[in-house]
């Protein structure tokens, strides 16, 4: 009997030990609670509770990425604009921001979405369409910032918060099409009204280049005339001077001899000496 009611209480001692056994995973904390009351803290691998007595919540740390869910949102200038965005937050691993996400929020993630909600509608509603769409980086640091702020009590870290679209009313949209497009190619056609004057302007100045390259080929053509003249003068002048005296002597000399003129030639004198005294020619020396 003894060794029956020995045998009944080991294993009702090893299902309370099995029964008790609790894993938690490396992404995961939990919180001990014993008659409702918060007991220990939970780090991951085993843990032991008192069954029954004590509960084990595990509570996720790892990365949580939410939708805030397609809304319509009236912008700054009347506009109505469907908007999407996602909040990407995880729960912090240390002992405090565990319990806070637990006892000071009733389910983080509802709360998150709502939260992201609101945030967005306030944001947007002060922009146009046209700067919602192009300060998407702002609205986005924007949201994340409040988000921070509004979550401190929850024990949560707000990683990131990204706009996910920001679509206008389908004939704004296609306005805007037009508008974007008619602006294109207003800069096609000024580059490519940019690209003909570059063009042209290149032809100007090569005709340009072209013509001081003949005008200074011209000028110094002339030059080298100018100065062959030049030379042609002076050696005229060196050289011809004295010759043309000379012939003009010779021919007086003999105009003197074709008009029958009589010349004594004194004795001792040489005929062709006298002659050259009237062509003024030096004698010629015996």
């Amino acid at each position: 009997m003894l060794q029956a009611i020995l045998a009944v209480i080991v294993f009702l001692l090893l299902f309370l030990f099995f029964a008790g056994i609790r894993i938690v995973r490396p992404t995961s904390r939990g919180l001990v609670e014993r008659l409702g009351k918060y007991k220990r803290f939970a780090m991951p691998g085993f843990n032991w509770i008192i069954p029954i007595i004590d509960n084990i919540y595990v509570i996720d740390i790892t990365e949580i990425m939410v939708d805030a869910q397609p809304q319509e949102i009236i912008t700054n200038d009347n506009l109505n604009a469907k908007v999407d965005a996602q909040i990407y937050f995880k729960v912090k691993d240390d002992e405090e921001s565990v319990k806070k996400s637990q006892y000071h929020v009733n389910n983080y993630k509802n709360q998150i979405v709502n939260l992201a909600r609101t945030t967005l509608r306030n944001i947007i509603g002060t922009l146009t369409l046209k700067s919602a769409n192009s300060e998407r980086g702002k609205i986005n640091s924007e949201l994340q910032r409040t988000l921070k702020e509004e979550t401190s009590s929850w024990g949560l870290e707000i990683v990131r918060a990204e706009l996910k679209e920001i679509d206008p009313p389908k004939d704004v949209q296609e306005t805007m099409n037009k508008v974007v497009k008619a602006e294109n190619e207003k800069i096609a056609a000024v580059d490519f009204a940019t690209a003909t004057e570059t063009v042209a302007d290149g032809q100007r100045r090569s005709e340009i280049k072209k013509a001081e390259g003949v005008k200074q080929a011209k000028i110094l053509e002339a030059e080298g005339e100018a100065l062959a003249i030049k030379l042609v003068n002076s050696s005229a002048d060196q050289y011809f001077t004295g010759n043309a005296q000379l012939l003009k002597k010779l021919e007086t000399v003999e105009k003197s001899l074709a008009n029958n003129a009589k010349i004594v030639i004194p004795s001792n004198t040489e005929l062709v000496n006298v002659i050259g005294e009237l062509a003024g020619v030096a004698p010629i020396r015996k």
